[in-house]
């Protein structure tokens, strides 16, 4: 595959991509920041004695490395570039490992960064070059902007805060970037670090003065607008009490069964067994109605057995909705301070709240669903035992015909 053919070719895909598929909201990851990455690779690959091959790797990986924003999520937009990128691909070459690495190129720009090798720590390198340049200010406001019109609310929720946290946590991995970008990205630090530190101080005041404010102009709306907003929260309420209600009740039911049935086993176990060895025509009957307790049990336990989650969430979660943060089995083995910040990102977003809400109730009727499906099972399984049961013991005592009359004969004792 020619080098030369593959650099243009790769250029003018990718340019021509974002031409016919223009998205005004993408005031980053647009071509420009495109360009301005494969020129920072083909600078940071210049210093480095790489193949001819691993060139062409690094430059399509890095023309193709943000064409997935143009059509899907922001979490996903790296699955959707090596998508894009394998369709160009295969038309040029059969060389499978060399779409493989281009692939493996793409999918390292996903923070936090893991590159595996020289090539993937160019293009991390190159992706977040700007980290340490006087441009991070305003690529930094553009990035905002663009989440913004995006709708990512919950990504922009302390903004200050998480560049912070993302340039402390960030490192170059090239040995050129280190000694090029470190310095500027310590400047950076600290410009956002004295930002982060004012607008923390004044939080409270202005959260107050917006408080007031919300007070004053709530006197100001609409009632009717007021009693719908009742409404549906009076709504969610009772619907999510009378689901837990609801699944009390099975609890219940399935209790009833597991103790009654529990009885019936230990009954049949301690005083019924003792007597097969002389009445052995209720062995079977007894085999049946221990077969259907053992049973009954069963789907009994099946129905109220808890569901064990993975209990842990990530941003690309919560910036994408996905997560019912109201559902302990979503966050259990989270930290304190990742289920706040998810927590008053969630509150921060009239829609996702709501979403949410109503995501715990769809999440309890299914269970609900499930449990009462088995505990209805448990009962049938359980009449239709006590019916078969009964039947099966009146037809061996009905059709049993004793060989023999067994006298059972009391030695005299005198008394006492």
């Amino acid at each position: 595959m020619n080098s030369n053919g593959i650099y243009k070719k790769a250029a003018d895909y990718v340019t021509v991509l974002f031409n016919e598929y223009p998205n005004p909201n993408l005031l980053f990851h647009n071509i420009d920041h495109t360009r301005n990455v494969v020129g920072r690779a083909q600078e940071i690959a210049s210093h480095y004695k790489l193949s001819e091959q691993d060139m062409q790797v690094l430059y399509v990986a890095a023309w193709f490395h943000d064409t997935g924003h143009l059509f899907s999520e922001l979490h996903k937009h790296e699955e959707k570039s090596v998508e894009i990128m394998r369709k160009f691909m295969q038309n040029e070459t059969q060389d499978e490992d060399l779409i493989e690495k281009v692939a493996e190129c793409i999918h390292v720009t996903r923070m936090p960064h893991e590159p595996k090798n020289l090539l993937q720590e160019i293009m991390c390198d190159a992706d977040t070059y700007h980290f340490g340049t006087k441009e991070f200010r305003k690529t930094n406001k553009a990035i905002k902007k663009e989440y913004e019109l995006r709708n990512y609310n919950t990504l922009t929720f302390e903004w200050e805060k998480h560049t912070l946290e993302l340039l402390e946590t960030h490192q170059y991995f090239t040995s050129y970037c280190k000694s090029l970008l470190e310095e500027g990205k310590e400047e950076n630090i600290k410009r956002v670090k004295k930002k982060y530190s004012k607008t923390a101080n004044s939080n409270t005041a202005n959260q107050l003065f917006h408080n007031q404010e919300e007070t004053k102009d709530d006197g100001k709306k609409n009632p009717t607008s007021g009693l719908i907003t009742r409404g549906i929260q009076t709504m969610l309420r009772l619907a999510s009490e009378n689901h837990l209600e609801l699944s009390s009740m099975a609890d219940g039911k399935a209790n009833i069964l597991i103790s009654v049935n529990a009885i019936i086993i230990s009954v049949i176990l301690s005083v019924l067994l003792r007597k097969l060895e002389v009445d052995k025509h209720l062995t079977i009957p007894t085999i049946i109605f221990l077969s259907f307790s053992v049973i009954t049990i069963v789907i009994a336990i099946l129905a109220t057995r808890p569901k064990i989650t993975e209990g842990k969430f990530t941003k690309a979660d919560i910036i994408s909705k996905k997560t019912n943060l109201l559902f302990f089995g979503n966050f259990h083995k989270s930290t304190m301070e990742e289920y706040q910040w998810a927590m008053a990102a969630m509150m921060k977003d009239k829609d996702y709240l709501y979403g949410s809400l109503i995501q715990d109730i769809h999440q309890l009727g299914v269970v609900l669903g499930r449990k009462y499906m088995l505990i209805r099972i448990a009962y049938n399984v359980f009449m239709t035992g006590i019916i078969v049961s009964v039947i099966a013991f009146t037809l061996a005592v009905v059709l049993h015909h004793p060989s023999s009359t067994t006298i059972v004969t009391t030695p005299n004792v005198p008394p006492l």
